[in-house]
């Protein structure tokens, strides 16, 4: 359904699909197939604190950190004050677990993002905090237009997708969101490297 949606109004043009995970990855490769564009996996980590429910924020493989909209910045301000040892000890360990998950596989090229509609895909978003990661890591780059395809998502994602794209394709926005795997029968996403292999076969398809 996401990519008939997509795909009426971007067939034709230059497009690259940015998985958010690997649920994404399943999700995206339908989307890129229809569209016959690329496709990259966008690796990230949380960053916990100690008796805190959700996470501060997020780092992507490249660096970018963002913090969790969740949070007011007062209460950010607080965290990082108590915290900032923790939080940088945390980082440096998220960007080593990310890059060794990169050395199995090449699955992100900024090269093939430049001047490209960025679809940026997740299987299911219940916080913001993924966008603002995968905002942050375009930043830098020169693209048509950010667009954000899901089947499912909070409100406070929603809020935040209207914020940040240019284009949303939502199937289902859910009020009190449990978590990801519930909206889902089948729990059949396949193990990381058989996701980076997909991944893989598509950008060599259409590369």
């Amino acid at each position: 359904m996401l990519s008939s949606q997509i795909a009426a109004k971007h067939l034709n043009d230059k497009c690259a699909v940015v998985a958010l995970d690997d649920g994404g990855v399943m999700i995206g490769a339908q989307i890129a197939s229809e569209l016959k564009c690329v496709m990259m996996l966008l690796q990230t980590a949380e960053i916990n604190l100690p008796l805190e429910p959700d996470p501060i924020a997020g780092i992507t493989s490249g660096g970018s950190m963002a913090y969790n909209q969740r949070y007011s910045q007062g209460e950010l301000d607080e965290m990082v004050g108590e915290y900032y040892g923790l939080i940088e000890q945390e980082k440096l360990t998220s960007m080593h677990d990310l890059n060794h998950l990169l050395g199995k596989g090449g699955v992100m090229n900024k090269d093939l993002l430049m001047g490209h509609h960025v679809i940026l895909v997740s299987d299911g978003l219940k916080s913001a905090l993924p966008l603002d990661l995968s905002v942050e890591f375009l930043k830098p780059l020169t693209i048509e237009s950010i667009i954000v395809a899901t089947p499912l998502a909070s409100v406070t994602a929603v809020d935040r997708m209207h914020i940040v794209a240019d284009e949303i394709y939502c199937l289902s926005v859910l009020e009190d969101y449990i978590d990801t795997d519930h909206y889902y029968d089948k729990h059949d996403v396949p193990d990381h490297d058989s996701v980076i292999r997909i991944i893989e076969q598509i950008v060599s398809k259409w590369q």
